[in-house]
């Protein structure tokens, strides 16, 4: 099946529903930001570091990397940056052009595949703010290495991923109130269901996810080209149970080095 194509057509539902990741960011937000009061999050619920980024964004040329839905981009834009949203949903774009427009920001918004960025030319960004999502590709390192090679030596990616601890719990299970391991590492949902509860879940219109190693993830950016020079972890805000015992996502700051 084409997953990419399945995870549009889900993204463009929960934006139809309201999703938490779909909620564009208001205008008081906005007119802070303009003030330089402003902070993003790439992960669940911890911001991320002032210092991670430049002092002025004024002029930067930002690609926020499958991140629509009107959140990062639009604050960063509001702040001085030259921005780019790419995202895989065109519901999820529309929502970063209404805060644009709403507010008479200036941002471009292209439609794609994160796989994929062969719209942009070689070193063309300064920085990447890539907010988690990379879980709805099969296969993570082609994403580190097309953002390597689009951004300028020396410039900066800040990635927000899961760890894929996440996904070795059996969910029904979880709903219960018991943490069951069930599941290995590499994975998708799909592995994760019955042979004849398959086509009923993509049929729901539900996201197929992906468990990537924690190699892919940290090893990938560096076979890319990147050092790794920030690092934090976040939950869910206490919402799950496993949050009592470990962090589950995971934001990294990494700079281009060739």
């Amino acid at each position: 099946m084409d997953i990419a194509q399945h995870n549009r057509n889900a993204w463009d539902k929960k934006v139809e529903e309201g999703a938490r990741y779909t909620r564009s960011v208001s205008s008081d937000v906005i007119e802070k930001s303009k003030t330089g009061e402003w902070e993003i999050i790439v992960t669940t619920e911890r911001s991320v570091p002032r210092h991670w980024f430049p002092k002025s964004l004024d002029g930067l040329k930002i690609l926020c990397l499958a991140s629509g839905g009107g959140q990062q981009g639009p604050i960063l834009a509001a702040a001085g940056a030259d921005v780019t949203v790419f995202d895989l949903s065109k519901k999820q774009l529309e929502q970063d052009a209404k805060v644009a427009e709403r507010e008479g920001l200036t941002l471009k918004t292209v439609q794609g595949d994160m796989s994929d960025l062969s719209e942009f030319e070689d070193e063309y960004f300064d920085l990447i703010v890539h907010p988690v999502s990379n879980l709805f590709v099969k296969d993570v390192r082609p994403v580190w290495n097309e953002a390597s090679r689009v951004l300028k030596t020396n410039g900066i990616l800040i990635a927000g991923f899961t760890n894929p601890l996440l996904w070795i719990f059996d969910e029904n299970q979880e709903n219960n109130g018991i943490l069951d391991v069930k599941h290995p590492i590499p994975s998708s949902t799909l592995d994760y269901l019955p042979e004849d509860e398959v086509q009923d879940y993509i049929n729901s219109h539900q996201t197929i996810e992906f468990a990537h190693t924690l190699e892919d993830q940290i090893q990938g950016q560096i076979d890319a080209g990147f050092v790794i020079s920030g690092f934090f972890e976040d939950d869910f805000g206490g919402k799950r149970i496993v949050d009592k015992y470990i962090k589950t996502f995971v934001a990294t700051r990494a700079i281009k080095m060739k």
